[in-house]
């Protein structure tokens, strides 16, 4: 039997555990996983003292097209992931027009033809006037589900009261990634910032009661509707105890960011490149953060890539907008994580490849196993690098990170079978496609 690829030699990480074994690639599927000897192959890969993972997939990102392509574009954001050993992205739809009618949905699928990097599927934004489409939109192939903002974040789309949002739970089949933070709070709490604040002010400004009044509204209606949601970007410590009771019907995700950085000290370094909504918080909520990444509440692991350009992130506080870049450090940080002993590389693999695959329906993606897409992110858990500005290829050219020396790197990327980054460099043309989802029930 012949491959078209094999890596050979590597320690594979797969539902059964680890082993050392060849991968064996056809049709861009894996075709077996074993000791594949001298079996012909058109192409070996050595991988030996390498990792091979089920390739990584970020499902919350902002590639800011259309509208705002000076911050990031579909080539810069995916190339980005690429860079960073992401084989797929899930993108939101607060771009300018919003991603929110089928036809739209269906443009950013034809601009994404050709020019992206890595797999790709594209959120619909829910709407206070949109409902009636969101069955239309779930539909079309490519397209990841429904996103909504209960409270306002970057760009227009915002479903602040529980009469419209509920119009749009009603109409579900697949499951909607919602961002909790209570809108009539937000509001409220804005008056109380003083002439002059700093960014500091950013987690006193949204405030945990903000996201935990949000997040609870959320759980009753998709427990009363018996709908499936997704809480994105959970940031407090609050909010732990009616998710972990509300499994039957909502997931929810934790950041890298909330993860890896804590108040006040963030703010000192980085001002308003260290602003995001939710905020990053301080030592309680990071510390609670990690305990139910430990526990099993988190079902994923994403990083909310955000990009804007340092002039914008330089206005005074708080005309900053929020967000940062991320997704090309994202598997560098979470392997410096599992080298400092904070959670395990299988933990990992659940939360970015077998967690995204079982919540969002995936077809093909997700697990090491024949008849998967080729998928891989293939990494040196002792490697050690420093993250720089200068290698950051989103468009916004900057990582909060910058400068931090990380122990574990992603070596390639397979993107289908094809070899698309190694050694930091990529490899041949855009040939990212679609990801492909089983019909919800």
């Amino acid at each position: 039997m012949s491959y078209d690829r094999v890596f050979r030699h590597g320690t594979v990480v797969t539902p059964a555990g680890r082993c050392l074994a060849d991968v064996g690639v056809r049709d861009g599927r894996i075709a077996a996983i074993g000791d594949l000897g001298a079996e012909p192959a058109a192409e070996t890969v050595d991988c030996r003292g390498l990792h091979l993972l089920p390739g990584v997939i970020d499902t919350q990102v902002h590639f800011r097209e259309p509208g705002l392509e000076h911050k990031e574009d579909l080539a810069t954001g995916t190339a980005a992931a690429a860079l960073g050993g992401v084989v797929a992205v899930f993108e939101m739809p607060n771009t300018k027009p919003s991603t929110d009618r089928p036809e739209l949905v269906v443009d950013k699928l034809r601009r994404a033809e050709g020019r992206t990097w890595v797999d790709h599927a594209f959120y619909a934004g829910g709407s206070v006037d949109n409902a009636t489409a969101v069955p239309a939109m779930e539909a079309i192939p490519g397209c990841a589900g429904i996103k909504v903002f209960m409270g306002s974040s970057t760009g227009s789309l915002l479903v602040a009261d529980d009469a419209h949002l509920e119009l749009i739970v009603q109409r579900l089949r697949r499951r909607m990634a919602v961002h909790c933070e209570d809108e009539l709070r937000l509001e409220e709490r804005k008056a109380q910032i003083p002439a002059g604040a700093t960014a500091h002010w950013h987690p006193v400004w949204r405030d945990e009661e903000s996201a935990l009044r949000a997040t609870r509204r959320l759980i009753a209606l998709a427990e009363r509707h018996r709908k499936r949601v997704h809480v994105l970007h959970v940031s407090t410590a609050d909010e732990l105890a009616p998710l972990r009771a509300a499994k039957d019907w909502v997931s929810c995700e934790v950041l890298v960011n909330h993860l890896t950085l804590a108040a006040p000290d963030c703010y000192d370094r980085l001002g308003s490149l260290a602003q995001m909504n939710p905020p990053v918080r301080d030592e309680r909520h990071r510390a609670a953060l990690w305990a139910a990444v430990r526990d099993g509440t988190f079902d994923v692991l994403a990083t909310d890539h955000a990009p804007h350009t340092r002039e914008e992130k330089a206005k005074p506080y708080p005309q900053t907008p929020s967000g940062m870049p991320g997704v090309q450090t994202l598997v560098p940080l979470m392997l410096d994580h599992v080298a400092a002993g904070r959670l395990t590389l299988e933990r990992f693999v659940e939360l970015t490849s077998s967690g995204p695959q079982r919540l969002f329906g995936l077809a093909g993606k997700g697990r090491l196993a024949p008849g998967y897409d080729a998928d891989l992110t293939i990494v040196d858990l002792g490697a050690r690098h420093e993250i720089r500005n200068q290698d950051q290829a989103s468009r916004c050219g900057w990582t909060p990170f910058d400068g931090m020396t990380v122990t574990g790197w992603p070596l390639m990327t397979v993107v289908r079978g094809a070899v698309v980054m190694r050694d930091g460099q990529l490899l041949g043309a855009p040939g990212g496609r679609p990801c492909r989802f089983h019909e919800a029930p």
